[in-house]
């Protein structure tokens, strides 16, 4: 169940949404064949599918990887508690619903910065009586926040599976991704995890096209990394097989979409020592 004092009352954020600029949430859940988008980030999505088409297919086989990922960490890996920040929107195969259908007393805290996500917190907070679900409302850039708040749900005495999922690629070079992750995981005990993918520079196509997007969207803009950059956030961790891959590679399974096809995103899940 959730926390009583996460019940939140949509009427109550619905006027902080700002729907004359894109958001990243809802741009994702509109490539994702989701419905809760505005104009203006249907038109953003639009118009990076006009560049790359590929982009959907990118949003798909990411999705597809956080359920694999969520399905190993409570399955095979025994965690019981997950801190998923930069949720996005809900939709199919929600972090919740993978980790709690394996584990029915898993324990998991949302964290997003889109007041929208928050009007539709409580399809999020549906928990299995047996385990937990919470959502905070706050930035990645601010990890002490966001440590705090989790502390309500989570115990961080025990291991504590850490999802970063296509979310660093919005904190720039000058804010320092690395420092987040450091200070994330230094509240985790041995035998957490990081989890995490994000978009990659390996196809120039997909380049130009999110550098189109952060020009004219008037989003916040995104950073692709490379494969080299991305790997050198689990420096430290034991990194699980098959290492940091494209999302498509990360132990593929059959999937609705059909077979897995190549695309600029990757990832890897690794245990703090």
């Amino acid at each position: 169940m959730a926390n009583e004092d996460s019940e939140i009352s949509p009427s109550a954020v619905q006027g902080r949404i700002d729907v004359s600029r894109p958001h990243s949430a809802r741009i994702w859940n509109y490539l994702l064949g989701g419905k809760d988008n505005y104009a203006v980030d249907r038109a953003a999505g639009d118009k990076v599918l006009e560049v790359y088409a590929g982009m959907q297919d990118v949003t798909r086989q990411s999705r597809l990887m956080l359920t694999r990922v969520v399905s190993h960490l409570a399955g095979e890996a025994g965690i019981r508690q997950f801190l998923d920040i930069g949720t996005g929107l809900p939709t199919a195969n929600n972090t919740h619903e993978v980790a709690q259908a394996i584990a029915p007393d898993s324990r998991i805290v949302y964290v997003d910065n889109d007041p929208l996500v928050l009007v539709h917190a409580q399809a999020l907070l549906t928990s299995t009586p047996e385990g937990a679900c919470d959502y905070i409302e706050a930035d990645v850039r601010d990890p002490e926040a966001i440590l705090r708040e989790a502390a309500r749900t989570l115990d961080f005495s025990q291991p504590v599976a850490l999802m970063l999922m296509g979310i660093l690629g919005l904190v720039s070079d000058e804010e320092k991704p690395q420092a987040i992750i450091d200070h994330l995981l230094s509240a985790l005990p041995s035998g957490s995890y990081l989890a995490l993918y994000d978009g990659s520079d390996a196809d120039p196509a997909y380049v130009a096209a999110i550098a189109g997007h952060n020009a004219n969207s008037g989003a916040v803009p995104y950073t692709p990394r490379s494969i080299e950059q991305l790997s050198r956030y689990f420096d430290g961790l034991e990194l699980l097989e098959p290492g940091v891959v494209s999302v498509e590679r990360w132990r593929p399974e059959p999937n609705r979409w059909g077979e897995p096809v190549p695309v600029s995103c990757a990832g890897g899940v690794a245990r703090k020592p």
